[in-house]
């Protein structure tokens, strides 16, 4: 009897996080839905009383991202270089070519399905019904120069304006013809826009880490400095997380209390709503379950079961870059991936790998068509689905980034970028079923990488291990230069041993 108490309260140890977070969205839409019956003033809540509930999770989500710089910073240079320089190609080619393959599926997925149920095709004159935001985005954009801005942003010309600006292509009207209707015939100019460029730090740690991977003999104590504050990050981390089960829950309750009419919107939207959803969760669920079986023979719901925390993280947050911090420590504390791996690739995967992102604007795409009643060739749906994913490549890891690069999707298929407002009134709640997905869908990448990378990885030092030693100094007199050379001693810890 003593025994099995134990092991009770060992599990209610293990999972009371998750419990408590998962608890959490559910007591926000509770909250929300209760709030909503009892108005402050009129007949709904005003701005100013909906800023009052969401100010706790405001601060919690402002936590959760003074975290990404240092965490991205730190954990990708200390794991890179840390790396074989061999190894750390075999290893980012792996996750890469998972990502990329990934959103191709999830494209596919999204394609077959609202062109089989065909959520738009029985509204035809009543579209316009559904605006109820006014801040769409307005910013005029062509495909090319989205995907340039991609490209550009991956090298910042300076790295500490890169921590909170990155670079969008503006196009203007010439002065010799304002009347100029041919967008790309405008005049091109560009601007920095408020936003962490996240893609462009992952490159620049990348390159910092191979260089230091590649004269880590002589600067041991640069890795070491670098692995020092990976861990004090995810010490800080580990303290944050803990406030999550009440920042979820101030977040889900304030944004139900955002939307004037839920039963109005549902209605209208219903059926466009239930396909993009439904497809994004069979795809996490279904389809990167049994890719994750598939390649490494485990049990995909333990899996799942220990991401818990991250995945209910992601949903009240809608961020996966936000979520970033709490997907480490799940991958790394209940999943038992090598840390050298999973802060290697996460970094990756929240930069690219948007699978629900991409599903979702290749639906959408059709979605409006349909509304419009324009029908589309195969050629049509082909470049949509090529759009969609280097779209989803591009979107930031961020609340609703997905409605700006949904634009260049629709440009594609000549439809205005107005006409995301016919869906964006449901988007604040199918934002945080993708971002669920896009968070799971790193998180199977990592494991799948660590799976086809353990052999390699057994001939290379633990990260953890470097991380908890101890470290001393030591003249060598033998050399005229009297250079210092580091002696790392891993400290015997069973929790450090995985490998």
């Amino acid at each position: 009897m003593k025994l099995s108490w134990r092991s009770v309260w060992g599990f209610v140890r293990r999972n009371l996080l998750t419990t408590l977070t998962i608890l959490g969205v559910i007591v926000g839409i509770a909250l929300g839905l209760g709030l909503r019956a009892v108005p402050a003033e009129g007949d709904s809540w005003s701005q100013r009383d909906v800023t009052y509930i969401n100010y706790v999770g405001d601060l919690f989500l402002r936590t959760l991202k003074a975290l990404i710089l240092p965490l991205i910073v730190s954990s990708l240079i200390a794991a890179v270089g840390s790396l074989d320089l061999s190894l750390s190609k075999k290893i980012g080619g792996r996750a890469v070519l998972y990502y990329l393959a990934t959103t191709v599926l999830a494209v596919i997925l999204g394609i077959v399905l609202v062109v089989t149920i065909k959520p738009g095709s029985d509204r035809n004159s009543g579209e316009k019904e559904v605006e109820t935001d006014d801040g769409a985005p307005q910013r005029n954009v062509t495909t090319v120069d989205t995907l340039l801005d991609l490209v550009r942003n991956m090298f910042p010309p300076n790295l500490v304006q890169a921590c909170t600006q990155q670079y969008q292509t503006v196009l203007k009207p010439p002065a010799s013809n304002p009347a100029e209707s041919d967008i790309y015939r405008w005049t091109i100019t560009g601007a920095y826009a408020d936003g962490m460029n996240i893609l462009g730090l992952v490159v620049a740690s990348i390159v910092f880490g191979v260089a230091l991977g590649a004269t880590k003999r002589e600067n041991a104590l640069v890795l070491q400095f670098f692995q020092q504050l990976s861990h004090i990050v995810m010490k800080v981390t580990g303290w944050v997380i803990w406030l999550s089960p009440v920042g979820v829950t101030f977040l889900i309750a304030a944004k139900i209390l955002e939307i004037e009419d839920l039963g109005d919107v549902f209605g209208k939207l219903g059926l466009y709503f239930a396909v993009v959803a439904g497809g994004i969760l069979f795809h996490g669920f279904v389809v990167l379950s049994l890719l994750f079986f598939l390649f490494t023979r485990q049990n995909p719901l333990k899996f799942i079961a220990n991401m818990g925390q991250a995945l209910a993280t992601a949903f009240g947050t809608s961020s996966s870059s936000a979520t970033l911090p709490v997907t480490m420590q799940c991958l790394e504390e209940k999943n038992n991936i090598d840390p050298r791996v999973s802060r290697f690739v996460l970094p990756i995967g929240a930069t690219i790998n948007m699978d629900g992102t991409a599903l979702y604007e290749a639906v959408a795409a059709i979605f409006i068509a349909q509304l419009r009643g324009l029908s589309l060739s195969f050629g049509n749906v082909l470049a949509i689905s090529i759009t969609a994913t280097a779209a989803s490549i591009g979107a930031a890891g961020i609340p609703q980034a997905g409605l700006v690069t949904l634009v260049m999707v629709l440009d594609t298929v000549g439809l205005p970028a107005e006409d995301v407002s016919l869906i964006i009134a449901v988007d604040w709640l199918l934002d945080r079923f993708r971002t669920l997905v896009n968070v799971l869908g790193d998180s199977f990448g990592a494991a799948i990488v660590y799976h086809y990378s353990k052999a390699e990885l057994q001939n290379t030092k633990s990260l953890e291990g470097g991380l908890s030693g101890t470290t001393h100094l030591t003249q060598d007199t033998s050399d005229p230069e009297l250079a210092y050379h580091t002696d790392t001693i891993l400290a015997n810890d069973d929790k450090n041993s995985r490998l």
